[in-house]
């Protein structure tokens, strides 16, 4: 399985934590959802960090079958679309970049 994240590196504007989380999960995430092949989204919001650590108030992951899948849909006019969400909400409640990691997933059970 192939995980591609979405690192929200910044900060929330001040008093707009919560707006910014509503936004995402409904605005966004649809988007997100529809992305083709998905196999899953995971939206995770930051609770917590130690002394020192960059501020990643948002963090996504939307885990595919393979690389090709993923290809595919980074060429999507489903990602056009959830590329211009993102952007909207962003623009309102977010001061940071985003980065992207596309890693291969390995697990091993207890």
């Amino acid at each position: 399985m192939i995980t591609r994240f979405a690192l929200f590196e910044g900060t929330v504007k001040a008093g707009q934590t919560e707006a910014f989380r509503a936004a995402v999960l409904e605005t966004i995430l649809p988007r997100w959802k529809a992305m083709p092949g998905a196999l899953d989204v995971r939206v995770s919001f930051t609770e917590d960090r130690d002394p020192g650590a960059p501020e990643y108030p948002l963090i996504l992951a939307v885990n595919y079958p393979d690389r090709e899948t993923v290809e595919r849909a980074l060429v999507s006019p489903e990602r056009d679309r959830a590329r211009e969400a993102t952007e909207a909400v962003l623009a309102r409640y977010f001061e940071g970049r985003i980065h992207h990691h596309v890693t291969q997933a390995n697990e091993f059970p207890l």
